[in-house]
């Protein structure tokens, strides 16, 4: 299958697109604390969506597991350990930053070590990328990605700026620059580790190919492992919670026990590549009512939609990769810029920037053009290398 630059980017704005809408079903859950409804969701997420369809569309996936080198299979999964790790510190980005700064700086790190990084480490760089044509203009586009994430923060710092003193300290109760950006950065440099795990899988995309698997639908076997590895972590700190906060016994009965935690930031384990729009988040948190009884069914239901929609961002992130030709690294940018993209396209539908002023939504509108234009670029730049 020769590889198809423009049906790659396409792929990836789906990716985007299922990125910045997962929320939405949790919109719907009631009377839930958050690391319930989080871990059922995420059963979906990291465990049965990924089984599933890679059992549905590939060949022979056990076997395939067993046949893929020892190493491979613990890299990929250690590196969707260490991507759970990332969420454990985003919620503190969130805390001392602010969720647009904290947002902007970390998905900063997180598409330039994202990127940047498997082409370094397989040695590819210099001789792929920057003594190419094709591969500086991709890697112009990146560049105009990371502004296009900039500006998006610019934006947000700029709402924030027209916000009332009790408005800010009521966003940012605990603003620190140091030590958000420390913060920040340890979050955005282990959340790329996806797309490293993703990398360290290429042994196992090689063997599901040689028994008869489709081009297009070789990554979904590594999805497998990495992901396993993110519900390690995301499995170990929600039960955590449910100890903590007496919550447990909500995943079998619909009587609430006492007064529901009030959502913590600095419990959310929400990796930087999850990247909700403000007010869905904020509409997840107060989705309470009385009489203090769970509706069981429908919060199941919309849970599952929720983590089933949350796996298609990576579904099509694999199917975009293998249209990306020897450039696949650019896939991660297509995902961050896509992810950003449809975010605040959700923001705006949400009226998120509601009552912001000019030059705030002269900022909002100018991040989304230069993302999509990087978009194109980068594109551009797979279509030009894939020619030669």
């Amino acid at each position: 299958m020769n590889p198809n630059p423009a049906l790659g980017v396409f792929f990836h704005w789906l990716g985007g697109l299922a990125s910045g809408s997962f929320y939405v079903p949790y919109r719907g859950v009631k009377n839930w604390a958050w690391e319930t409804y989080w871990l059922v969701g995420g059963f979906f997420s990291w465990i049965i969506a990924p089984w599933l369809l890679a059992s549905t569309m590939t060949r022979d996936l056990s076997q395939v597991l067993h046949q893929a080198p020892a190493m491979a299979i613990f890299w990929a999964y250690f590196f969707g350990v260490l991507w759970g790790l990332g969420g454990l510190t985003f919620g503190l980005t969130m805390r001392y930053l602010g969720m647009s700064l904290g947002m902007a700086v970390a998905l900063g790190y997180t598409a330039a070590f994202g990127t940047l990084m498997p082409p370094i480490f397989r040695g590819e760089f210099a001789s792929q990328v920057l003594r190419t044509h094709s591969g500086l203009i991709i890697l112009g586009g990146i560049a105009i990605c990371l502004v296009g994430i900039a500006v998006a923060g610019a934006a947000g710092v700029s709402k924030e700026r027209e916000m009332s003193n009790e408005q800010k300290r009521a966003s940012i109760k605990e603003f620190d620059l140091k030590k958000g950006l420390l913060v920040a950065t340890f979050s955005g440099v282990m959340s790329a580790c996806f797309a490293y795990g993703l990398a360290a899988g290429d042994p196992i995309k090689a063997i599901t190919v040689q028994h008869g698997t489709a081009v297009l639908w070789q990554g979904l076997p590594v999805l497998v492992v990495v992901l396993a590895g993110g519900f390690t972590t995301n499995f170990i700190w929600c039960v955590i919670l449910n100890v903590r906060n007496h919550t447990g016994y909500q995943y079998f009965h619909s009587e609430i026990r006492g007064d529901l935690p009030e959502r913590n930031e600095e419990h959310i384990l929400e990796a930087v590549t999850d990247a909700p729009a403000e007010e869905m988040a904020v509409a997840v948190a107060v989705k309470r009512e009385m009489p203090a009884r769970a509706p069981m069914l429908p919060n199941y239901l919309f849970s599952a939609l929720a983590g089933t929609t949350w796996y298609m961002q990576f579904f099509f992130y694999t199917m975009g990769e293998t249209q990306m030709g020897r450039f696949k690294f650019s896939s991660w940018t297509l995902h961050m810029a896509s992810i950003i993209i449809f975010s605040t396209l959700w923001g705006i539908a949400l009226k998120e920037w509601k009552g912001a002023g000019a030059r705030t939504m002269l900022l909002v509108v100018l991040s989304l053009l230069i993302l999509v234009t990087s978009t194109v670029i980068v594109g551009y730049g797979n279509y030009i290398g894939g020619a030669h």
